[in-house]
Formats: C-alpha cells, structure tokens, sequence
C-alpha cells in the first residue's frame, strides 16, 4: 500500500499546547530573543563588512557565522511564534519539509564552520608569521564553501528519506518544528537502520569537527603557555576565548541531545534544549563577540562617531 505523504493537508506541530499557560511565556521569551538575534547578528555582520580594521579571514568567518544563526533561527521561530500565538497548530507540508531540510543544513554548517574558525585561530596563534600566507581570501572562500556544501549533503541525504517514511496516518509532531528524530518516531515501520544512519551521520558532524577543534586549541594552549609575557598569554586566550563560549554552548547541547540513548531524556526536555540551541545560542554569540572583544567595540564606536559626524554636516 503506498503512502503518498505529499498528497496530505500537512502536520501538526504540537509543541507546547499541553501547557497553554506556559505558551503565552514562551512567545514573549521567544520574540524577544529572536529579535535580539536579528539585530546583534546584523550588527555584526554590518560593522565587519564596512570597518576596514576587520577585513581579516577571523571577522570574514564570523560574518559567516551570523549570517548563518540568522538564517538558522529564521526556518523555525516564525512558525513557532505563529503557533505559540493562537490556537492553529498545523503547518504544511511542503513548510515542514522546508523547515527540516534547513534545520539539517544549516546545524550540520554551523558545525564544520565552528571547526573552521578553530583553524583560523591556531594558524593566527601557533604560525603567526605565516598567517597571511596561510589564510589567504582563497582559502578562506574553499573553507566556508567546503562547511555549507558539508551542511547542505547532510540534508540532502537524510531529508527526503525522514520524510518518506510511512507514517500510518500520523501528523502530529511531538515538537515546536519538524525535527528529524521527532519525525522518525512518527513513522509505523522499523526505523533501526534509519536511526543508526543518523548516529553514525550526527557523529560525523558533531565529534569529528568538536575533535578538530579541541586539537586545535590544544595546540593554541600549548603556544600560548610558552609565551613569557603575561600580557601576551592574557591576549592571546581573549582571542580565543569568545570562539570557545560559543563552541561549548552549541556543542554541548547538540551532544547532550544526539549523543545519548533516547531513554535518557525526556521529550520536553528535548523541545527545551532545542530551543536552547536554536535560539538562545544564535542570540548570546553577538554579544559574545562583542563584550570579549575590543576591536568589534572598537569598530562600534567608530561606526556610531562616523554617523554622528554625518548628522552633524
């Protein structure tokens, strides 16, 4: 009996309706910081692009970076928000499928490119004299071309096969978005090869990269350490000190969550953690960046005197 999936009127997403009380708390919470999101995220990408002291590989990755978060908060939270605000729970379709290959995509970049700028990090720390040489404009392109055509193969693989499962007449989705893991449970088949297909897959972006980086900085200390200047070593761990937040928030939920047998969590507690890292995360890395590093608040404070100046003509 074929199931054709594209012929339904689409899912339902039941997220939080269980607690209608918890749900008008949720909208407010999740507005604000998705605004935060846009706002610092664009900021940052705004102050990299036009001060001509940032145009290093370093603020091209986090340009990269921001861009990202944006776009990664944007293919869920305006249908959370809509979901959270009334009592219309469904979402189409095609706007499921949509929502999943982009959170698929856009988690699996966000890895390799957190990797990426590790990299960046140690060249600049461990091989300063070479830096330049090193992380060329070219490389740098290949680098972040290499992290998003990483992200977009992941989906690419695993999407169509989560959402051609046989659900048995199943739509509603355990979850505030269309989620592969919430996904594959609604389906009435086996799905062991599936899911052991989305461990080995969620091992490759997760620990192979969080590997990378860990040599990485594992490199970086060791240089750092050797440096005899205690202003130095303080500036040298500043530098890095905003990539490794940002590293531990995401890293550490992503594994908390996939790493884990699925017995170990509740499904709540899942729904909270990926609102954690779907949301807060993309929404603290601006501030991250800004609060630990002068040459961001530095080029912030020329942009604002550029500005004011204008005003003043």
């Amino acid at each position: 009996m074929r199931d054709n999936e594209s012929s339904l009127p689409g899912f339902i997403l039941l997220g939080f309706s269980d607690r209608p009380r918890l749900e008008l708390v949720l909208f407010v919470v999740v507005l604000t910081f998705y605004l935060m999101t846009l706002v610092g995220n664009a900021i940052i990408i705004l102050v990299s692009r036009l001060d001509p002291h940032l145009q290093t590989p370093m603020y091209f990755f986090l340009t990269n970076l921001s861009f990202l978060d944006i776009c990664f908060t944007t293919s869920s939270i305006p249908q959370l928000l809509f979901n959270l605000g009334g009592p219309d729970k469904s979402i189409s379709y095609t706007g499921c499928a949509i929502q999943l290959f982009m959170f698929l995509a856009l988690g699996g970049t966000e890895c390799i490119l957190l990797a990426v700028m590790a990299y960046d990090r140690f060249t600049a720390i461990c091989k300063p004299l070479h830096y330049t040489v090193i992380m060329h404009p070219q490389l740098c392109l290949q680098l972040v071309a290499v992290a998003w055509l990483s992200g977009i193969a992941n989906s690419l693989a695993m999407s169509p096969v989560t959402l051609t499962l046989p659900r048995c007449g199943r739509h509603q989705v355990d979850h505030f978005l269309c989620e592969m893991p919430a996904m594959i449970k609604m389906a009435c088949v086996d799905t062991t090869l599936i899911e052991s297909t989305v461990f080995v897959l969620a091992s490759c972006f997760t620990l192979l990269p969080l590997s990378l980086i860990l040599v990485s900085y594992g490199y970086i200390t060791r240089t750092v350490l050797r440096i005899k200047s205690a202003a130095g070593r303080r500036k040298a761990f500043n530098t890095c000190g905003s990539h490794i937040t940002v590293v531990s928030l995401f890293y550490g939920n992503i594994i908390y969550m996939y790493m884990q047998p699925g017995n170990n969590s509740s499904q709540d507690q899942g729904k909270f953690l990926t609102l954690f890292y779907n949301l807060l995360t993309p929404s603290l890395n601006p501030l991250i960046y800004t609060l630990r590093n002068k040459e961001v608040k530095g080029a912030l404070r020329r942009l604002v005197k550029k500005e004011r100046g204008k005003e003043v003509e």
